[in-house]
């Protein structure tokens, strides 16, 4: 699967994350951890923001200038219906360039669906994104090494990749960043969330 073929599979279930009984507060601590590590406002970005817009609201909230991107067109229509004063990209991260730096990027479990063979640039964009002292938050897969994989697991088909953490951690060294925190959140599930911070 291609990243348009993911974004096709989420406009088909884009309405799970406005539900009622979806749980907003996940990821929220987690944003709030990475928050302290950056000690300051500025501008933000939420790479596959998705619909429900709770960690635009987070960082409204706490003063920032924020900017969604995702490449669901149904994602993005429930997104700006609720956020019309927040500026959003449709776009593939694979190929989307930032016109500035950010203080602060998030890809809550959204690039783990960019394709195995862009997972190295991508994250190395994302790095290099980023201001000075800027933190970058995202989560991965908790394995060894690099793989991929495709499942229906929410419905319709989804593809899934991941460099394996120690990998991640050698990019981001090279891309000048410091891992701050890495967390398996959802032990057993190889559910992990990172930190990292521009140095």
């Amino acid at each position: 699967m291609q990243p348009h073929d993911v974004a096709t599979s989420y406009d088909q279930i884009a309405q799970r994350w406005v539900a009622a009984d979806f749980n907003r507060a996940n990821g929220i601590a987690q944003h709030r951890r990475a928050l302290q590590f950056l000690g300051r406002t500025g501008t933000a970005l939420d790479v596959g923001c998705g619909s429900s817009g709770r960690f635009l609201d987070l960082l409204l909230a706490e003063g920032f200038d924020v900017e969604g991107l995702d490449l669901s067109t149904e994602m993005l229509r429930l997104a700006r219906q609720s956020h019309p004063a927040v500026r959003f990209h449709q776009a593939d991260i694979c190929t989307w360039q930032a016109a500035k730096h950010y203080d602060l990027i998030s890809a809550w479990d959204s690039i783990w669906h960019v394709p195995l063979s862009c997972q190295e640039p991508v994250l190395k964009k994302l790095c290099g994104s980023l201001t000075a002292g800027g933190v970058f938050i995202w989560t991965t897969g908790g394995l060894d090494g690099p793989s991929e994989k495709q499942d229906a697991a929410m419905g319709p088909p989804m593809y899934y990749s991941v460099l394996g953490i120690p990998r991640t951690l050698q990019v981001l060294a090279e891309s000048g960043c410091v891992c701050r925190h890495l967390e398996y959140d959802q032990f057993p599930e190889k559910h992990v969330f990172l930190i990292a911070q521009k140095t």
